[in-house]
C-alpha cells in the first residue's frame, strides 16, 4: 500500500501552521519515477503523516512536476522551479523548514543506511523543534 503524502501548495501557510503547533515543515522532495521515494513514503513519512501525534507537519514537493507553489514568501512559482532554487537535485531529500523557510537541521539526501533512517528522521525533528522553542 502507497502511503501518499499531502503535495504541497502553500509553504507559506504550511509553515505558519507547523510552527504555530511548535513543530517544523518536513518537505520530501521527490520524482515520480524514485523507487526510494516510494519506500521513504511508505515506511516512514506515510505513517508519520497520518499519527495524530505528530511532532512534524509533512507535505511532498516533486521536482519533476510544474505543480503550481505560493513559496515561504507567499510569491508564486512552481514545485519544479522552487527545487531548483534550493538546489534539490539528488531524491529523496527530506528538508526541515522554520517558519520563514529557514533550515531548522540538516537536510537528509537518500535513503542511505535504510535500518537507521527512523533515527535520522527523529533526530533532525527534535533539532528543529528545539530551534523553534529556542526562538520564543
Amino acid at each position: 500500500m502507497e502511503s501518499s503524502l499531502i503535495e504541497a501548495g502553500d509553504l507559506a501557510a504550511d509553515a505558519r501552521l507547523a510552527a504555530g503547533k511548535g513543530a517544523p515543515l518536513v518537505i520530501l522532495y521527490s520524482r515520480e519515477d524514485c523507487n526510494w521515494c516510494a519506500r521513504l513514503r511508505r515506511e516512514y513519512l506515510g505513517p508519520m503523516a497520518r499519527d495524530p501525534n505528530a511532532q512534524a507537519l509533512l507535505r511532498e514537493l516533486h521536482i519533476d512536476r510544474d505543480t503550481p507553489l505560493i513559496d515561504f514568501a507567499g510569491r508564486r512559482t512552481s514545485s519544479a522551479d522552487f527545487a531548483r532554487r534550493l538546489q534539490v537535485r539528488l531524491v529523496p531529500t527530506v528538508m526541515f523548514h522554520g517558519p520563514d523557510g529557514e533550515p531548522l537541521a540538516e537536510a537528509i539526501v537518500g535513503f542511505r543506511l535504510a535500518d537507521f533512517y527512523g533515527a535520522y528522521l527523529e533526530r533532525a525533528i527534535e533539532e528543529s523543534r528545539a530551534r523553534l522553542k529556542a526562538r520564543k
